[in-house]
């Protein structure tokens, strides 16, 4: 059983930054993939980037590729999404989710997830 935890969400100014982080409860951080996704209220869970193990493969959905930067620390158990020039559109609740060794897109496939943290982006 792995347990996530978020933090760094909050208020944040459009054209601001914000940096979220993710600890992971296991000894064995460094076999799972991690992804980040998002869910906006009345829509559904969207995922926006992922990360293995190693950091060598890293992928991003168009909406925030070039915005947002995802990376890990495995000595801390912990994985980040830098959020750059966030507009207000990306306001939502934000999730970490992971799942062994081969990462993917589908939330679906994720065995763990955090409780999210709530990002507001303010115009």
């Amino acid at each position: 059983q792995v347990q996530l935890v978020e933090s760094g969400g909050g208020l944040v100014q459009a054209g601001g930054s914000l940096s979220l982080s993710c600890a992971a409860s296991t000894r064995t951080f460094s076999s799972y993939a991690m992804g980040w996704f998002r869910q906006a209220p009345g829509k559904e869970r969207e995922f926006l980037a992922y990360i293995i193990w190693n950091a060598i493969t890293i992928y991003y959905t168009n909406a925030v590729k070039g915005r947002f930067t995802i990376s890990r620390y495995n000595a801390k158990n912990t994985v980040y999404l830098q959020m750059n020039s966030p507009n207000s559109e990306h306001t939502a609740v934000y999730y970490c989710a992971a799942r062994p060794l081969r990462p993917t897109t589908d939330p679906g496939e994720y065995d763990y997830w955090g409780q999210g943290t709530q990002v507001t982006v303010s115009s």
